[in-house]
């Protein structure tokens, strides 16, 4: 039986404003190693490949002078186009995950599809406008980034929760867990599980 080929990929972006290199494995350890510039979204990146026993690798430069918008923005486009790249037809995987995560006195569901169709349901109601210097705007902005350019289906919610970290910081850790989840292979599926035979 051939070993199955490493589900890694590569991206590199360059704009005007942003200069990125991306590494991510989806059969990984969990292992990180994030220097993106924002250092709020390395921390949530860290949490995100811990969580889902990925590989992640960044080194990105940007106009954080004007704000973390674009670089954030750009992180979630190479994360979300080096996880599509190595899901080929998304033929294999089990498709779906589900995490409901706690944190101290927040809980946060996150549910995603690799379907193909991407979309962002983001059900967090206003947070505190800043975490230190970090914009929690832009938390939402890395995730439609991501499910645009991953071909996610990707559903948010905050069931409760009142300390802005800790909120943010259980979406990302539950968007690890479910996305583990939806990528492990599936022995039983021939090719994508869909009445279709294609997505």
């Amino acid at each position: 039986m051939a070993a199955r080929k490493a589900r890694q990929n590569e991206v590199k972006r360059k704009t005007r404003e942003t200069d990125i290199a991306l590494s991510f494995t989806i059969d990984g350890t969990g292992q990180a190693k994030c220097a993106s510039g924002v250092p709020f979204m390395d921390h949530m990146l860290t949490l995100f490949a811990v969580h889902g026993f990925f590989d992640l690798v960044i080194r990105a430069s940007g106009d954080t002078e004007v704000d973390a918008h674009h670089t954030v923005e750009d992180l979630g486009i190479c994360l979300g186009q080096a996880l599509k790249k190595s899901l080929g037809d998304f033929g294999g995987i089990r498709r779906y995950g589900f995490s409901a995560l706690p944190m101290d006195e927040t809980l946060v569901r996150v549910t995603l599809d690799c379907s193909n169709r991407p979309h962002l349901h983001y059900g967090v109601p206003f947070l505190e406008q800043k975490v230190g210097d970090f914009d929690t705007q832009l938390a939402k902005e890395f995730l439609r980034a991501f499910a645009l350019h991953g071909g996610l289906t990707l559903h948010v919610e905050m069931v409760h929760g009142e300390n802005t970290h800790h909120i943010i910081e259980a979406i990302f850790k539950a968007l690890g867990r479910a996305l583990d989840e939806a990528t492990t292979m599936d022995p039983r599926a021939q090719g994508p599980v869909s009445s279709k035979g294609s997505l």
